[in-house]
């Protein structure tokens, strides 16, 4: 990663963006995960701008053009917006411009997306793009059609093809169809870090200025959750980072189901805690489904099971400090 401590100028309409913005260099897309595919194409497009001089930018769209044209079917989201903006930001690149997707940007053509937004507005000198780029109104042009304005319009147009890793193709559906079955270590792999969720601590449940018990459930999330089951996670707590044990799910042996992530802190120390304190909750590995045990006593059994592994998951992966992916899940 890049320099945190690097301004990156953040637009959230057309219309902020300062004329004369270009020269630039830009990648246009949704980039749900920011994922290790998504990394290759920043990464190419930040060492260009560095060697000639001009600005790098990501353009992307909220909400995502999905969850407008097919709300019913949309997939629920890696990243939901601010967190897909802090990733984005982390690559190194210049500026970031989230175009509101509506009705009236829908139906532009793709000539006009050229035109108005690239041309005109960026003053792009060079595009950087996946193969299966797609853009324009019902998705009608591709990374041929681009190049072909990239001839008219004069500049250039860079594909970067498809990215594998253990010989798995990286994409935001492979990603999402992998937190969904619960596979984190491959959905790392992908990401190039472990799948993550930001929120808050669940309201109406007695919350003061302080932590003094070591159990965390999460807020409503509306994000992709991994499968219901029991996990061994990384809870950050403001600037306090601890090991925990995670359950996703229902919790079928006490009676209603009540669904809850609900993370239990193996390190716990008292930290000041409100409301609106951020949380990240970092899924690393998955112990075991949710069970519907027999008796409260079954299940406190099977706790304690699972804490002692995620106990010594810790020990032999040193993840509490490590800011690099981790290696491997076996136990």
């Amino acid at each position: 990663m890049n320099d945190p401590d690097r301004a990156v100028q953040i637009y959230r309409s057309l219309t902020e963006v300062p004329a004369r913005f270009g020269p630039s260099v830009a990648a246009i897309g949704n980039f749900d995960g920011v994922h290790r595919g998504h990394q290759e194409i920043l990464g190419g497009l930040v060492r260009e701008a560095r060697s000639t001089g001009a600005r790098s930018i990501a353009v992307t769209f909220d909400p995502h053009p999905e969850h407008f044209l097919r709300p019913q079917t949309a997939p629920k989201l890696l990243t939901p917006g601010d967190e897909k903006i802090r990733l984005l930001a982390a690559t190194g690149i210049d500026a970031i411009l989230v175009i509101p997707f509506d009705k009236s940007f829908s139906s532009l053509s793709a000539r006009e997306f050229v035109s108005r937004v690239l041309v005109d507005l960026l003053g792009v000198k060079s595009v950087h793009e996946g193969s299966t780029f797609r853009f324009g109104r019902r998705a009608e042009a591709g990374v041929n059609e681009l190049a072909d304005f990239g001839k008219e319009f004069g500049f250039e147009v860079r594909v970067h093809g498809g990215v594998r890793v253990h010989g798995l193709d990286v994409s935001s559906s492979a990603v999402r169809n992998l937190v969904t079955a619960g596979d984190m270590k491959r959905a790392r792999w992908m990401l190039a870090r472990p799948f993550a969720v930001r929120s808050t601590q669940a309201r109406g449940r007695g919350i003061g200025t302080r932590l003094l018990v070591p159990t965390v459930n999460l807020a409503d999330y509306t994000g992709l959750l991994p499968a219901f089951g029991v996990y061994v996670t990384r809870l950050a707590v403001g600037a306090n980072c601890f090991q925990a044990v995670t359950n996703v799910g229902n919790r079928p042996t006490f009676g209603e189901a009540s669904f809850a992530v609900e993370s239990h802190i193996l390190d716990f120390e008292p930290v000041d805690l409100t409301a609106d304190t951020p949380l990240e909750l970092s899924f690393l590995l998955r112990l075991r489904p949710e069970i519907e045990w027999p008796s409260p006593d079954t299940l406190k059994a099977q706790i304690m099971k699972d804490v002692a592994r995620a106990r010594r998951y810790f020990r032999l992966q040193g993840v509490m400090r490590a800011e690099e992916p981790i290696g491997s899940d076996s136990l």
